[in-house]
């Protein structure tokens, strides 16, 4: 299991590199080099930014990096916790799309809590709606998007 917390929580003095490699250490030496190639194929930006400090990349590589750090660990559950928070919407596009690929191409599994309801139900197979802390509705999440209620509550403007 590895998270990928909000707000990043990146290591700001250290390369993206050695970012990466903090994600990894428990891992050989090997599987770093090839997990790391994984994640900047992931996340192309990266691989260009890889001797650049953390603290000095924008919002949405931060958040590709923090992302990045968790895969390191070749985690079979990734928690994630608000991706989207705080990016430009061409951003968060790219780090849904990569979330789907990790499931899909790397068999990893997602936990993913989102304030963007609409983007996280697209390309989820479950949904939950908390409020205050307790789960309000669940289901498929193409039934949640299909329900009118849901629709009109949660996902104003997502279509």
């Amino acid at each position: 299991i590895a998270i990928s917390p909000e707000g990043r929580r990146i290591f700001p003095h250290m390369s993206v590199t050695e970012n990466l490699l903090m994600g990894g250490w428990l891992t050989s030496k090997a599987a770093q080099r090839s997990n790391i190639d994984n994640v900047f194929d992931l996340f192309p930006r990266l691989a260009e930014r890889r001797a650049q400090m953390g603290g000095t990349l924008s919002g949405g590589e931060q958040q590709m990096l923090a992302i990045g750090r968790a895969l390191m660990s070749e985690p079979r559950l990734l928690l994630l916790d608000e991706p989207s928070l705080g990016l430009a919407p061409q951003i968060a596009k790219t780090i849904f799309r990569v979330l789907v690929e990790i499931n899909r191409n790397l068999g990893t599994s997602i936990l993913l809590a989102e304030q963007d309801a609409f983007h996280a139900l697209r390309i989820s197979s479950r949904g939950y709606v908390m409020v205050t802390g307790t789960i309000h509705l669940s289901g498929t999440s193409q039934a949640l998007l299909s329900d009118p209620a849901v629709r009109a509550a949660y996902l104003e403007g997502g279509g």
